[in-house]
């Protein structure tokens, strides 16, 4: 059952000036909020809120007694509105191209306000909600202790914004857009390697293999979420970037005073890993607390969601100081 916390706001002013009303929920896992450090988590694309527990996405990680500590810890996570996981069809968004990276942010740090957060030991997101963890950054660069945006980056590169326009034009002229816009997304994810190794050309009657595992994801998909929220979601990712009109990446990065963990993926063809070492190298000429990782995987993008130990090995020297010193921290 889920657990969701909800908070609305009214007439809430975007980026390009409109206004919208916009529900945001939330669950809360470990310490009660106000007992402990807090470590907000943002999903990716086709994720939500629930991180944690039997069926949550990140449960290898989060948890009693795992990397990040639930007993040591509040975890936080948002559902980036409009994602459909309150099953509230009101509360969806059909205005999709009016939002930005940068208002979802912006939602996230009101929403820590209504619950009397305003510093945070940790943001952590893979792929949609790292690049959201990094607009949270820019617009309050002295809030977050630890950044770690995972398998993402600062800004949506070219090659990220023409896959989303695929995306868009699959989700809006399909017969079966989600399906179709899942099996193609889901290539992204991966790697030929990858699928080589898992399917070796094998066949079940007519069709290969991999041809029924593309089918499965995205009739799978299809089962469990909103177009709506789809195209919302995958409009989001070419928002990505932190640097407003008349700054330069170096204006906005130096004002950070996080620490930040750059995790990347040696295999991603969707975030390339080459964008992600660009920036620490840029930035760490003026910023000493940016660190640099590399998760090594034959599985690509989607090895944020796959490669736990090694994830847990990156994550560790971060959150293992909580486990002695619990006490709320601020900075």
């Amino acid at each position: 059952m889920k657990k969701l916390h909800p908070i609305y706001f009214s007439d809430w002013r975007l980026a390009n000036g409109k206004t919208h009303d916009v529900a945001l929920s939330y669950q809360v896992f470990g310490r009660s909020l106000g007992t402990a450090p807090v470590v907000l988590v943002n999903h990716a694309l086709t994720g939500n809120s629930n991180v944690s527990g039997e069926t949550g996405w990140w449960n290898a990680l989060i948890g009693d007694e795992k990397t990040i500590d639930t007993q040591r810890v509040t975890v936080l996570a948002f559902n980036i509105p409009g994602n459909g996981y309150d099953d509230e069809f009101d509360h969806l968004i059909f205005n999709y191209r009016d939002f930005t990276a940068k208002d979802v942010a912006a939602l996230f740090w009101k929403g820590l306000e209504t619950l009397h957060i305003d510093t945070l030991f940790a943001v952590i997101g893979g792929s949609l909600g790292g690049g959201i963890a990094w607009e949270m950054a820019a617009l309050k660069p002295k809030a977050i202790q630890h950044l770690i945006p995972v398998a993402t980056d600062w800004k949506a590169t070219d090659w990220v914004i023409a896959n989303v326009l695929v995306q868009d034009q699959i989700l809006n002229h399909s017969s079966q857009p989600i399906q179709d816009a899942r099996t193609h997304a889901m290539l992204l994810y991966r790697t030929p390697q990858s699928l080589g190794l898992k399917f070796k050309r094998n066949k079940n009657g007519d069709r290969f293999d991999i041809e029924n595992w593309l089918i499965h994801h995205g009739v799978k998909l299809q089962d469990r979420f909103r177009l709506a929220s789809y195209r919302l979601m995958n409009h989001l990712l070419r928002t990505i970037n932190i640097v407003r009109a008349g700054d330069a990446f170096l204006d906005t990065a130096a004002r950070i005073e996080s620490s930040i963990h750059l995790i990347a993926v040696d295999s991603d063809l969707f975030f390339i890993p080459s964008e992600t070492r660009q920036t620490y190298e840029v930035l760490s000429v003026v910023k000493p607390n940016v660190f640099y990782h590399e998760i090594k995987s034959v599985h690509g993008h989607d090895a944020f969601l796959i490669e736990y130990e090694q994830l847990a090995q990156i994550l560790s020297p971060i959150f293992e100081p909580l486990k002695v010193n619990t006490h709320v921290t601020t900075y």
